[in-house]
């Protein structure tokens, strides 16, 4: 029997439907060619401003949500930056600025790091989120709501459908 008087509420997995704008009002992401994406409601798997902008809404419902810095992808931080040595990257790779690269810290702790200059002391890299310090525009639709399953709940994430029953 089909649930129809579901809302978003913790737990529930959601499918949503999205645009993200920035302020110039340029598409930077969108859900249309890959389709909706499912996340576990309440589990801080989207940035805070939209997962709590969601709550209460059922399937079809649709609207705009604007998520300011502190509660989207932060404020930029000038003290992240930093100057890298060129022999700490594989000779074999071709760093290029805009580049996104996988860096540990020297507890082992991964980072996102991203290639901003090429320079003649090293490379300056950016440990910000691309998107930090900016205010996101989106435009939501509830495409779908189900349960999560309890394997879903134990581990915090939504299972792949398609593949949750291959060997």
């Amino acid at each position: 029997m089909v649930q129809t008087d579901l809302s978003i509420v913790d737990d529930l997995v959601v499918s949503l439907d999205y645009t993200l704008r920035l302020d110039d009002g340029k598409i930077i992401d969108s859900s249309t060619e890959q389709g909706p994406v499912e996340f576990l409601q309440g589990r801080g798997q989207i940035v805070p401003g939209l997962e709590q902008a969601l709550y209460g809404m059922a399937v079809g419902e649709e609207k705009g949500v604007q998520v300011a810095p502190d509660e989207g992808y932060g404020e930029r931080n000038d003290d992240a930056l930093q100057v890298v040595p060129d022999d700490v990257f594989p000779s074999d790779l071709d760093l290029e600025p805009g580049m996104a690269l996988q860096m540990r810290d020297p507890s082992g702790q991964v980072l996102m790091a991203y290639v901003t200059e090429l320079r003649a002391d090293g490379v300056l890299l950016d440990f910000n989120h691309p998107l930090a310090g900016e205010t996101l525009h989106f435009h939501v639709k509830v495409a779908d709501l189900r349960a999560a399953t309890e394997e879903e709940l134990a581990h915090g994430h939504v299972h792949d459908s398609e593949h949750a029953h291959q060997d």
